[in-house]
């Protein structure tokens, strides 16, 4: 059985493609993507459709993670069925999910950054345009959920 994750900001081109791409990385790495399945979405249907934002494709470029093909899709209610993670990037996309898809009987949604030792919002390029700080949030974040899914599912 895979470990079905979904990465969620709010247009899906920026900082939860960024986390899919690099959590696909890092699993790749760990010798684990045929234990994984990873995606990501949108809470809006604001960039529906639209490719990963330049800025944040040329940053996962210069670690070498590529993101072709990937374009912005909105979050659906099955998601919640189907994922057994929903990762939101921040408080809002949090609420947004929690709207959605009501009480989260399963425990199946939280932030990125709570997987940290600096619980918070992964930090939104779009309004800060900088997309280091994204990258160092994103990576962060990333290894500390794999860290525990590792710990708790592969052990």
């Amino acid at each position: 059985m895979k470990m079905r994750i979904l990465f969620v900001c709010h247009g899906n081109i920026c900082r939860s493609p960024m986390a899919e791409f690099v959590m696909k990385h890092l699993v790749a790495e760990a010798g684990l993507s045929d234990q994984f399945e990873i995606a990501s979405a949108a809470t809006s249907t604001e960039e529906i459709g639209n490719p990963v934002y330049p800025p944040a494709r040329r940053k996962l470029a210069e670690h070498g993670i590529g993101c072709e093909g990937k374009t912005a899709r909105q979050m659906t209610r099955d998601d919640y069925r189907y994922y057994d993670k929903v990762i939101a990037m921040d408080r809002n996309n949090l609420r947004n999910l929690r709207r959605m898809f009501g009480d989260d009987t399963e425990h199946k949604i939280s932030l990125l950054m709570d997987h940290t030792r600096r619980p918070g919002d992964v930090a939104d390029p779009w309004y800060t345009g900088d997309f280091e700080a994204t990258w160092c949030d994103v990576l962060e974040g990333c290894r500390g959920l794999l860290d525990e899914i590792a710990r708790d599912f592969f052990p």
